[in-house]
């Protein structure tokens, strides 16, 4: 407890700060995350080196670090960083990286938090995500029904399913599961979700760690330069936030 003593109009006032109501006060946590626009030409460049994700055994503890300096919640990182890895091992010439998907989920899904959803302990988006109809009103692509509704629930229109929202027919083609078990990939799972992501792109882009590559697997996810830039500024800020100590 400190005692200060200050003069005003000529009186003395005595007042006591207590030090004990500060240290009441709850801790304020990290600032928020931010990402600042970037605006690069298409095919001109490709977001800064974010590092590569660590081995196995090292890897819940990069996990909680970067996830405390983001906004991936920790289940959906893994799961990024799993689909870098696995492609890493798989294609390595494809160059993909966690930061590049993450970038995508951010603005797929808010990282799987889109309309207050959860990514639950097992990969599972709950409740699930799925998209507006495609029925070629102001502003939406017109897709007719591919899957009977199977997947969406829509059997009239397509709709876009999952955290990292894949159209049904996309999904069929290209979904994978990613833990093995022999069960259909479900596109509802960040695992699956987050790995076909990874798959598709390196198939459209070849070589990611160059600009023609990295845009063009951009671009075939979703044909819009606003789109590729936001991927670009969300994955520079995710990268640099790993790197930061």
């Amino acid at each position: 407890m400190v005692v200060v003593a200050l003069l005003g109009a000529g009186v003395w006032v005595v007042v006591k700060i207590d030090h004990s109501v500060r240290a009441a006060l709850p801790d304020p946590g990290p600032p928020p995350f931010t990402v600042d626009e970037l605006t690069p030409a298409p095919r001109s460049a490709i977001p800064s080196a974010p590092g590569t994700v660590p081995p196995a055994a090292t890897l819940s503890a990069w996990v909680t670090r970067v996830s405390g300096k983001t906004d991936i919640p920790p289940r959906v990182l893994r799961a990024y960083a799993e689909a870098e890895r696995v492609t890493r091992t798989k294609t390595p010439d494809c160059h993909l990286t966690w930061a590049t998907v993450a970038g995508i989920g951010r603005i797929e899904s808010l990282n799987g938090g889109h309309d207050g959803s959860e990514i639950d302990a097992n990969g599972l988006e709950t409740p699930p995500v799925i998209g507006i109809p495609l029925d070629g009103s102001d502003g939406v692509l017109a897709v007719h029904d591919t899957d009977s509704g199977k997947l969406d629930g829509d059997p009239t229109w397509d709709r876009a399913i999952g955290p990292m929202q894949f159209l049904p027919d996309t999904w069929h083609r290209w979904g994978v599961r990613a833990n093995g078990d022999g069960k259909a990939p479900d596109a509802q799972n960040i695992d699956d979700a987050a790995l076909t992501t990874a798959r598709y792109m390196c198939a459209k882009g070849g070589d990611l760690a160059t600009p023609e590559g990295w845009w063009t697997a951009v671009l075939t996810y979703n044909n819009s330069t606003d789109y590729g830039q936001e991927v670009f500024s969300n994955a520079t800020s995710y990268g640099a936030a790993n790197l930061k100590p």
